[in-house]
C-alpha cells in the first residue's frame, strides 16, 4: 500500500507570519526521504496555506508523485494544466470550512463533473474524485470518467463507538469493493491516525492513504522524517 503525505499545513505554520518557513518543499523531500510514495496539497481558492508558487516548485523538486487536490473549477483545471501533477483529486471546497467537510456530491453535478474531468485527461493528468462511501457516488465517478476514487474515511475515524466505527468501515470496504469493480483506482483518507489507520489498511483493494495533519502533529515531537516512517510501517503491516 502506497502512502500521500499531505504537506497543506506546513504552509499553513508559514502563512501565520507570512513568511519564508518552514518551507513546504523541503517538507517534501524529508517526507520521501521517509518513505512517503507521493506528496499531496490542497490548492484552495484562497490559498490559505498551498502557494502557486509551492505547487510548482513541488513538481520540480519531488521525486515521487504530485497529487493536487483542488475544487472543479475553470481556475484550477487551467492551474493543473499549467503544472501538470500526476494526479488531480476533485474535492468539495467551502470559503469557511476549516477542512474538507465531505466528499464531491458527483451525483448532483454530473455534468460539470465529467467536463472537468474530460479537460484534465486530455491533458494526461490522472484524475481521482474524493467521495464519501456511497456506492452511488463511485458509479456516478465511474460515469463521469475518473480514473480513481478517494474514499472520505473521516465517518470511521470519528466514530463513538465500536458499532458505529464497524459500520463505517464495513462501508469503506464496500465502497472500495465497487470501485475495484469498475476498474477504478481505490485510495482513502481523511481523520486518519497513528491509532486508527491499521483497519483502514487492511483492506485489500485500497492501494493508497492519503494522511498529513496526524503525520505532521507526530513530526512536532520525532522529526518529519521518521514520523512518516512510522504510518508507512503502519500502513505495510497488514
Amino acid at each position: 500500500m502506497k502512502l500521500g503525505v499531505n504537506i497543506d499545513h506546513v504552509a499553513t505554520l508559514r502563512q501565520a507570519r507570512m513568511g519564508l518557513e518552514p518551507d513546504p518543499v523541503h517538507a517534501a523531500v524529508l517526507c520521501e526521504l521517509g518513505g512517503a510514495d507521493g506528496i499531496t496539497v490542497h490548492l484552495r481558492a484562497d490559498r490559505r496555506h498551498i502557494q502557486d508558487r509551492d505547487v510548482e516548485l513541488l513538481k520540480q523538486v519531488i521525486s515521487t508523485r504530485l497529487n493536487i487536490e483542488m475544487a472543479a473549477t475553470s481556475a484550477m483545471v487551467e492551474m493543473a494544466a499549467s503544472v501538470q501533477p500526476w494526479q488531480v483529486t476533485l474535492v468539495p471546497e467551502q470559503p469557511n470550512e476549516v477542512t474538507t467537510q465531505g466528499g464531491l456530491d458527483v451525483i448532483l453535478n454530473e455534468g460539470h463533473v465529467r467536463q472537468v474531468v474530460s479537460r484534465l485527461s486530455s491533458l494526461n493528468i490522472r484524475v481521482s474524485i474524493f467521495v464519501d462511501p456511497s456506492l452511488e457516488q463511485v458509479r456516478a465517478a465511474h460515469k463521469a470518467g475518473a480514473n480513481a476514487i478517494e474514499i472520505n474515511t473521516n465517518g470511521y475515524a470519528t466514530a463513538r463507538t465500536e458499532a458505529s466505527q464497524a459500520a463505517a468501515l464495513k462501508a469503506v470496504e464496500e465502497t472500495a469493493r465497487m470501485g475495484a469493480k469498475l476498474g477504478l483506482g481505490v485510495l482513502a483518507g481523511h481523520a486518519l491516525n497513528y491509532r486508527n489507520t491499521g483497519p483502514i489498511a487492511a483492506i485489500s483493494l485500497i492501494e493508497e492513504l492519503n494522511i498529513g495533519h496526524s503525520i505532521l502533529a507526530r513530526a512536532l515531537f520525532v522529526g518529519l522524517k521518521e514520523a512518516v516512517s512510522e504510518m508507512k510501517a503502519i500502513i505495510t503491516r497488514r
